[in-house]
């Protein structure tokens, strides 16, 4: 069965950088787009950053652009965040999901404090 993974949250200053990592199973991930998304105590969950099957293409949320960086390595079928400059507005649960089999992850909490 399909299978996410979500790793790599904690507690970071602002400033600071999180790298979060997915690990995929159960599916044909190397022919499937995968996103992150995040939810704030409070707010809708809201879509951080989406990445094409092949990594050829990547798309990011206005409010992280510059700041965040999506990748993936298909050979060991992993999704991976890249989170730079992390600001307070960013803290919130990140979730790992495949939008062809609607699954998402357990999340991983990301929190941003001095």
């Amino acid at each position: 069965q399909v299978q996410l993974v979500e790793s790599g949250g904690g507690l970071v200053q602002p400033g600071g950088s999180l790298r979060l990592s997915c690990a995929a199973s159960g599916f044909d991930f190397s022919n499937r787009a995968m996103s992150w998304y995040r939810q704030a105590p409070g707010k809708e969950r809201e879509l951080v950053a989406t990445i094409s099957s092949t990594g050829g293409s990547t798309n990011y949320a206005d409010s992280v652009k510059g700041r965040f960086t999506i990748s993936r390595d298909n050979n060991k079928s992993t999704v991976h965040l890249q989170m730079n400059s992390l600001k307070a507005e960013d803290m919130a649960v990140y979730y790992c999901y495949v939008g062809r089999y609607k699954y998402w992850g357990q999340g991983t909490q990301v929190t941003v404090s001095s």
